[in-house]
């Protein structure tokens, strides 16, 4: 187990240029399955979640070439079916959450999928229904062997369906979506996630050949074809990493740039930190966050006091809930925090309250941040990170604080954050790796 060491207080300046978006690029991998014909994807992020499934498409017997840093070629002419049967599948595969998109494009083109149950993040029960229901109204028959803890699935053939998604949610949009392109007939699918990473991937699987229309809505309708072919996709930045570098910004006081964020597919990110009290400006595709000594949180117009909630796009997304609190320790005034969408998402913040916030966790959801407004600084503590987004929360925390801080099991930082302490570092960050484990 990796840590962090940090040495909290220096202001940061420069600029810095967001990664791949990481939830992006596990799409888009799992989509590379639905076509024999080399596809091209340019921009895909360094990052432990994003090189496993490389490495698990190779080990299912797509040919993966590096073309360049970030640019990757992926044929899948010759995939292993058997290899969907053996232990070491099963394990690459429930040590990623990613992996679940997987069964979509499987099951299109190989009609059988298996798919042990998915791991991640350590945030709370996350059911795949919303994944199994779909598939299962496109034709598809799946059984849970519970001695191996795995699901099974297969169909004689997809066909298209009129559905209603239980919930929007992005992978499980993307799943049925992936599945939908080649199964016969028209697929219209209602209440589905339209963030710009699920639209990313639609128009993908345009330029494959697949029809899509509703691309941006929550109404997608997709008619089958029967076959894709090759493409060449870029990325898009992370709005997650650059909601976390703007988080960074303000709670050092610090002046940066962060260059080419795609600024028009941000939504309502750069408007929820303004409600926090820190200024940004767009110049061009980049995002300016000035020097500021103090940030006030506004204040709802009747004057009660401020919410910020994650909900389905275009809200806010619940990736950067945790910045966000952070963030609003130092603030002038006070906020709720509600964190609607995973129930151990804030149980971090007992990390915070050590360092010197003053936080309320009202239930697994909700907690009231009362900020210090600069006056008290947080002090630095030993912490554990128990996911990616309360990792670069703690981290944020600790570029702020008083001190040395040290962030142990600092893979789930990097499942998600590409090279993040010699990024920071040049941004005049104090921040040094150790690998192995420390004692204190």
């Amino acid at each position: 187990m990796s840590s962090f060491i940090i040495q909290g207080g220096n202001r940061l300046h420069g600029t810095i240029n967001p990664q791949g978006a990481k939830n992006e690029a596990l799409q888009i991998l799992c989509a590379t399955l639905l076509t024999s014909e080399e596809i091209i994807v340019d921009n895909v992020p360094d990052i432990m979640d994003v090189n496993n499934l490389i490495g698990l498409l190779g080990n299912m017997g797509v040919t993966v070439k590096k073309l360049g840093a970030r640019k990757w070629s992926f044929k899948a002419s010759d995939v292993d079916q058997e290899y969907f049967e053996s232990d070491e599948f099963a394990r690459q595969n429930s040590a990623l959450r990613g992996s679940i998109m997987l069964v979509g494009p499987m099951l299109a083109r190989f009609n059988r999928a298996i798919v042990a149950k998915p791991g991640g993040d350590k945030i709370g029960r996350r059911h795949i229904d919303t994944h199994l229901e779909g598939l299962v109204q496109l034709g598809a028959e799946f059984e849970y062997d519970t001695e191996k803890a795995k699901y099974v699935l297969h169909s004689n053939g997809l066909k298209g369906c009129d559905m209603v998604l239980a919930e929007a949610s992005v992978t499980g949009t993307a799943n049925v979506v992936m599945a939908s392109v080649l199964a016969k007939g028209r697929t219209t699918i209602y209440n589905a996630a339209c963030e710009p990473y699920v639209q990313q991937l639609c128009r993908m699987l345009c330029s494959m050949g697949a029809r899509i229309s509703g691309i941006a809505s929550n109404l997608l309708t997709i008619d089958g074809v029967d076959g894709l072919h090759g493409c060449t996709h870029t990325i898009l930045p992370d709005m997650i990493e650059v909601g976390s570098f703007i988080g960074m910004a303000a709670m050092t006081q610090s002046e940066i740039t962060i260059k080419n964020v795609s600024y028009h597919n941000l939504g309502v990110i750069p408007g929820s930190f303004r409600r926090l009290g820190i200024n940004l400006e767009q110049r061009g595709d980049d995002i300016f966050i000035p020097s500021q000594e103090e940030y006030q949180i506004d204040s709802f117009m009747d004057g009660s006091i401020m919410k910020i909630a994650d909900a389905p796009w275009p809200g806010l997304t619940p990736d950067l809930l945790s910045v966000m609190l952070v963030v609003a320790t130092q603030s002038k005034g006070s906020v709720l925090i509600h964190q609607k969408m995973f129930e151990s998402r804030l149980f971090f913040v007992d990390k915070l309250i050590d360092m010197g916030a003053q936080i309320i966790l009202c239930d697994p959801h909700r907690a009231v941040v009362i900020g210090h407004n600069h006056t008290r600084n947080l002090k630095g503590r030993v912490m554990t990170s128990p996911d990616i987004r309360a990792g670069i929360a703690m981290l944020i925390a600790a570029l702020g604080a008083e001190g040395q801080s040290v962030i142990h099991n600092i893979e789930q930082i990097d499942r998600g954050y590409e090279n993040i302490e010699q990024r920071l570092a040049s941004l005049g960050a104090d921040i040094k790796r150790v690998e192995g484990p420390m004692t204190h």
